[in-house]
């Protein structure tokens, strides 16, 4: 059995486009056309590959196929730059996809990304998420690459780390001398409110249960975007964890105040489809090279 690549194509880009007109679009076809390239292909395998929802979403057995596309597309660009010259590769940037937590993204990921984009004709398609939840992107094909906490390779890709993000548990003084105002011990951090980024991340539950306190049911504040995470907890709106960048100013210069207990460190390592692709090689030497700089080193 055999896989036409023009029809594991179009399903990757009936995956990526959300639907099949956006996928006609995308191939400058009828979405009849796709439609009918999508049929020809689930006929030929024996397998449903798409779920025809709004978004649409592949099938275990579409993801498969869908990792194989974008395999293949990454491949035929190295092959391609290989040549040098006015070639396809040059005249039409590849289309690499990457998964990264949002404090990555908001400090040092999207410059590196610039220093890669000027030397190699790509476009990067990011995905965000919690670092522990950026493996399973890998795993499902959606993307290529991504910094995540896992250190155990996702099967078929390769790992090296990249260091390790601190954070501190900090709130304004307002709002310790209304919440602890007997000091940040854990009966009052177990009350008190906190900012969460949103319902799957445990960052600061984790830190709760560092310092004996009772995690399971404070009052929480959902800010899920990175830079307004930290100026919830600026504004006074509750307590959290920030990194360096979001907290040094403001604990030096009195705004924020340390809450005391050990920091939380969260690794990140990077992990990509084994490809032995130059492209994706130079996007991870590049991205390794700016997080040992910005992230402390790893233990």
């Amino acid at each position: 059995m055999q896989i036409p690549l023009d029809l594991a194509r179009t399903l990757a880009a009936v995956i990526d486009g959300g639907t099949f007109e956006a996928a006609a679009a995308e191939l400058r076809v009828t979405p009849s056309a796709v439609s009918q390239r999508v049929k020809q292909l689930e006929q030929r395998l024996g397998r449903v590959l798409v779920v025809r929802s709004k978004p649409v979403r592949p099938t275990e057995a579409g993801a498969a196929v869908v990792r194989l596309a974008r395999q293949l597309a990454l491949l035929e660009h190295d092959a391609l730059a290989a040549f040098g010259g006015d070639d396809a590769a040059s005249a039409r940037p590849t289309t690499v996809p990457l998964a990264v937590n949002a404090d990555s993204l908001a400090t040092w990921f999207l410059p590196a990304l610039a220093r890669i984009a000027e030397t190699h004709a790509v476009v990067f398609d990011l995905h965000r998420d919690d670092q522990d939840f950026t493996a399973g992107l890998l795993e499902s094909g959606t993307v290529m690459g991504a910094v995540t906490s896992q250190a155990t390779p996702v099967a078929g890709c390769l790992v090296r780390p990249l260091g390790v993000m601190r954070y501190t548990a900090v709130a304004t003084p307002a709002w310790v001398a209304r919440w602890c105002p007997g000091g940040a011990d854990a009966a009052s951090l177990a009350a008190a409110p906190r900012v969460d980024f949103d319902r799957r991340d445990d960052l600061q539950g984790e830190y709760l249960r560092l310092v004996g306190a009772d995690a399971t049911d404070p009052p929480r504040h959902f800010v899920p975007a990175s830079n307004d995470f930290a100026t919830a907890i600026k504004l006074g709106l509750g307590w959290g964890l920030l990194p360096g960048f979001q907290s040094d100013a403001e604990l030096a210069d009195g705004r924020l105040v340390a809450l005391g207990g050990p920091p939380v460190d969260v690794p990140l390592h990077w992990q990509q489809w084994n490809l032995g692709s130059p492209l994706l090689d130079a996007i991870a030497d590049g991205l390794t090279r700016d997080a040992r700089r910005a992230l402390e080193p790893a233990s």
